[in-house]
């Protein structure tokens, strides 16, 4: 068999194996995940969620998951926990556990001590009759067949179905709290996720100058406007009003069309009824119309008058496109 061959058959090996165990994993959702959903849904404190080895690294995301979607957590190590960050869980939190075996040595140490703070400790496991199985108020069943590494060795489809359980009670979690984008919005101010959730289109404007001309501006005045304000673009305004705009590409029409320029004003060249947007519309609004209309720049407009220019590389600039 050739290399390529050998590398698109272990590929899509890989990803059918993990597709079963992953499908499988709907009919292994019971009672216990109910209990436990409703268990940190009502909890006063927050989810402590711990392991070891590759289940360590299933817990920090799942622990991020947890926060971004309004449902507080931290991570702590099953190993550093018996070397002092026991400390971490206080009265009312609720621990979730994850192992595949349920018997490492760590959780064999760790497990005990959780039992002896009262704190009610939901596990994630394949094994149901593991140590870390039989000491949980709770089990979420992540068993697996067999793991995609051909010698059923290395954690693979095993952390897998961890990482899909605890999406599963994130968004639980999020439909029973009613998280809302604007919600989503606030726990990722810096991301392009949420800038498309609430930065708006005066937010954009105020990052630019405020090119304007009167109808009567010569054209030469006008291309230095344009070159000054460095955005491609600006309004014609007759008292306040929009009546028109002018982009680089009417000056290059322009120069094509016309050999003397001297005596032409912005009316004269000025493109009519140019596309604007309310400042307090969303950006990714913005966004949508500079698409649909196959155009860099847009005006934005307060209570209908002029407030400023939206560009397509702010938008760039922000993440938003």
């Amino acid at each position: 068999m050739k290399l390529q061959q050998k590398i698109l058959s272990a590929a899509k090996e890989t990803v059918k194996i993990e597709a079963k165990a992953i499908a499988n994993l709907e009919h292994l959702i019971d009672n216990d995940f109910v209990a436990a959903v409703e268990n940190i849904y009502n909890a006063k404190g927050r989810v402590i969620v711990t392991g070891v080895g590759k289940s360590a690294a299933i817990a920090n995301k799942i622990v991020a998951t947890l926060n971004s979607t309004g449902t507080p957590a931290i991570f702590m190590h099953a190993a550093d926990a018996i070397h002092g960050d026991l400390g971490i869980i206080q009265k009312d939190d609720i621990v979730l556990c994850i192992s595949k075996s349920g018997n490492s040595p760590e959780i064999k140490v760790l497990v005990p001590f959780i039992k002896d703070f009262h704190n009610t400790l939901i596990a994630i496991t394949a094994d149901k009759d593991s140590f870390l199985g039989k000491s949980a108020d709770f089990i979420l069943n992540s068993y697996v067949e067999k793991e995609a590494c051909p010698n059923n060795l290395a954690p693979t489809t095993s952390t897998t179905a961890q990482l899909v359980i605890g999406d599963a009670l994130a968004i639980c979690l999020l439909k029973l709290r009613g998280f809302s984008s604007e919600d989503f919005a606030k726990y990722h101010p810096g991301g392009s996720l949420g800038k498309k959730l609430y930065l708006r289109v005066k937010d954009i404007a105020a990052q630019n100058m405020k090119p304007s001309v009167s109808p009567e501006t010569t054209v030469t005045d006008a291309i230095i406007v344009i070159s000054e304000n460095m955005l491609g673009v600006t309004a014609v305004l007759e008292k306040d009003r929009i009546i028109g705009i002018i982009t680089d590409g009417d000056i290059r029409r322009m120069l094509k069309n016309n050999e003397e320029f001297k005596n032409l004003t912005a009316k004269d060249i000025m493109s009519k009824n140019p596309k604007s947007i309310d400042e307090d519309a969303l950006a990714v609004e913005a966004l949508d119309v500079l698409e649909e209309n196959k155009i860099s720049q847009l005006l934005a407009t307060k209570n209908g008058t002029y407030s400023g220019v939206v560009h397509i590389h702010n938008l760039i600039r922000e993440g938003i496109l």
